[in-house]
């Protein structure tokens, strides 16, 4: 049994052993209705229509300045879609969906009081007794009880994200540890979040960011119709150039969030958004939003005297 590790030990652990989990924090909504694709498709920046059954993609809710409202997952299941949201934004995104449910058959609910999530790391995972899901694709789960559940792939990460019913939770865990699976605290967690370049809303990005400047391209459909935000975004990647964008810096000493970046001529080149310290490296790390000019990977940029590189994410991505 582990138990009373330090971070280090437990990230250590997550990395070497390659088994553990934690609980996920986030939104999960139902939408559903005969009219549900065509609604979707003028919200979100991917093509709803393309979706096929029992996939999923990311996608970003924008507003009309083209500007994030959120980054979402969306599933299909059947005739309906689950929109898998950060904690931080599920309220926002509901209450987005929920307004369209006066205009036609259109149906959104709200399902995050009823289930659970764990995030699953890991490439040694041998006795589990659900299928590990493939890239985008969705493998349903069933519990002891009877109840439905699902799981998928991980973001920029090896592993899965499962949702269960939440009175499966204490016996879900359980059997995880019982199969050798560390829990990840929170501070490991966010040490794993920055090697693997995820954005998290808040902290990396808000409503001030353009939705190509998170440097995710499968976000963003430009062959579909008009959406909400659709003429700003589609400007920006057939006329011209995002002017800055999320990106990875390999630090030569620890810096505080939201310290200002300089090019080596004095220029300012962006601004730092999260920090950690990367055992795997060995070095300081950041995601930052830095300037078109110095996206290049290996630019040097400078904090007062501290020296970053520029990386492109992610930076250590699947656990091995």
């Amino acid at each position: 049994m582990i138990m009373n590790l330090t971070i280090l030990d437990k990230y250590r652990e997550a990395r070497k052993n390659s088994f553990g989990f934690f609980e996920f924090e986030c939104g999960l909504i139902e939408v559903s209705g005969t009219e549900a694709i065509q609604f979707l498709n003028g919200l979100i920046t991917i093509d709803v229509k393309s979706l096929e059954i029992n996939r999923w993609k990311s996608a970003a809710f924008p507003n009309a300045q083209g500007r994030l409202l959120a980054v979402v997952r969306i599933l299909r299941l059947d005739e309906k879609f689950l929109f898998i949201t950060e904690a931080q934004t599920h309220e926002k995104i509901f209450q987005n969906l929920f307004r369209f449910t006066y205009a036609g058959d259109f149906k959104v609910t709200d399902l995050t009081e009823s289930f659970s999530c764990f995030a699953v790391r890991g490439s040694e995972i041998p006795k589990l007794r659900y299928k590990i899901p493939e890239a985008n694709k969705i493998t349903e789960a069933k519990f002891a009880n009877g109840e439905d559940g699902f799981l998928i792939d991980a973001f920029r990460a090896k592993g899965f994200e499962i949702f269960f019913p939440k009175i499966t939770k204490d016996k879900f865990a359980d059997e995880l540890k019982n199969l050798g699976a560390i829990e990840i605290d929170k501070s490991t967690q966010e040490i794993l979040r920055i090697e693997n370049g995820a954005p998290k809303y808040g902290i990396d990005a808000d409503e001030t960011t353009i939705v190509p400047e998170l440097g995710i391209e499968e976000l963003i459909s430009y062959n579909k119709g008009c959406y909400i935000g659709q003429e700003i975004i589609a400007r920006i990647h057939f006329r011209g150039h995002i002017a800055k964008q999320l990106t990875g810096l390999i630090l030569e000493k620890n810096v505080a969030p939201n310290s200002e970046l300089k090019s080596l001529d004095g220029k300012n080149a962006g601004r730092i958004t999260s920090v950690a310290f990367s055992p795997t490296l060995k070095k300081f790390i950041a995601l930052a939003f830095v300037r078109y000019d110095f996206l290049a990977e290996g630019t040097e940029l400078k904090i007062g005297e501290i020296t970053a590189l520029v990386k492109h994410l992610p930076f250590v991505g699947k656990i091995s």
